[in-house]
């Protein structure tokens, strides 16, 4: 009887602690797997165009390619779907937004503007609405004039892949789907140039700040 409770007695003082170890061994996890991957940021601090991690995903927009796009893409419209893989040989702005972010209003006429003098040149804007609804994310293209192409992800897994914490964020991608520059924030023009420029060479334009964003929900 003595042995027993003397081993009940032990029981009852390790529980509290095996409780906690369980629990933070959950939220270490938990952590771990939300994360943001980094890679492409740690890339870019070193000068080194990263891989882009790609995406697959349906059409919200097809927008308005103009005559040295549209024939280029026909084939990766036609089913609706966009893939990254489908648009190698294209220098690409990958931007990610969502109709709740103010910061992207801000941002949006800079982008549409860019994007009407950067497209004659075979450039190709991306727009990637993040965590959003479909009638609110249209209602935002129509409101701001978007023409670009754009893609929805309703949930946050491009965003987890890409690194990308808050919105809006933009990144450069080279022909051979190399990224090498990110702006963190609203984008200027002056940065869209830099970027584009970068993606043009192949030469790594680092990660820059931009203006004002929004955290991820």
């Amino acid at each position: 009887m003595g042995a027993a409770s003397s081993r009940f007695s032990w029981v009852r003082r390790l529980a509290p602690v095996i409780v906690v170890a369980l629990f933070l061994a959950l939220l270490a996890y938990g952590l771990l797997t939300k994360a943001p991957n980094d890679s492409i940021d740690a890339s870019l601090a070193k000068s080194q165009p990263a891989g882009a991690p790609g995406f697959d995903l349906p059409v919200l927009q097809r927008g308005t390619l103009g005559p040295s796009l549209a024939p280029r893409l026909e084939r990766a419209l036609a089913d609706e779907n966009v893939s990254l893989a489908e648009l190698k040989g294209i220098l690409v702005v990958l931007n990610f937004w969502a109709s709740w972010c103010v910061p992207c209003r801000q941002e949006a006429p800079i982008l549409e503007r860019t994007w009407k003098r950067a497209r004659k040149q075979g450039v190709l804007f991306v727009g990637l609405n993040m965590q959003d609804l479909t009638t609110d994310a249209q209602a935002f293209l129509r409101d701001f004039h978007n023409t670009y192409l754009n893609v929805r992800d309703e949930g946050s897994g491009s965003a987890h892949s890409w690194g990308v914490t808050g919105v809006p964020e933009t990144f450069f991608i080279t022909p051979a789907g190399k990224v090498v520059a990110h702006v963190i924030g609203v984008v200027s023009a002056a940065q869209l140039n830099q970027g584009i420029a970068a993606a043009k060479s192949g030469k790594a334009a680092g990660a820059l700040i931009g203006g004002a964003s929004r955290p991820a929900r």
